[in-house]
């Protein structure tokens, strides 16, 4: 199984990168960052659909899609770590779609076989990468039976 995180803007040095480099490097499944960002200035709802385009043009062939969104389902750290061990037997490529900072295009959500939520809350986007690369690693210390993860 390949794990591609797909994710609207590039970062910098900092500690949002920092935070996720922690935890990639800790990840034993194939994991790959693939960042788009348009240069052209566009009025919200245009710029959301042309990240959507970029977005969906990353996401590698058979693979799940799983969209990020604020109104997405909230799952546990175990529910989440089931999801990823089913495509992990089932051999599927997961592809993780993180908006820039206007959120998903409708085109995103349509195209996804799963929309996640990580709280109510709303995240910057460039912190959810972070966010969701220690989810990938606590799922897979779970599917592992590494103590990491603690109920």
């Amino acid at each position: 199984m390949r794990v591609v995180i797909v994710a609207a803007g590039r970062w910098k040095k900092g500690p949002e990168r920092d935070l996720f480099d922690h935890y990639a490097a800790r990840i034993t499944f194939a994991l790959e960052l693939r960042e788009i960002e348009e240069k052209k200035k566009l009025k919200p709802a245009a710029l959301k659909a042309r990240e959507a385009e970029l977005l969906l043009a990353q996401v590698p062939d058979g693979a799940v899609i799983a969209a990020l969104h604020e109104g997405g389902k909230t799952l546990s750290s175990t529910a989440f770590a089931a999801k990823l061990g089913i495509w992990r037997d089932e051999a599927r490529d997961v592809a993780f779609l993180i908006g820039g900072a206007d959120g998903l295009d409708e085109a995103v959500r349509k195209r996804a076989d799963v929309i996640l939520g990580l709280g109510a809350m709303t995240w910057p986007h460039l912190l959810v990468r972070g966010m969701l690369a220690e989810q990938i690693y606590r799922a897979q210390c779970i599917l592992a039976g590494h103590p990491y993860h603690r109920n």
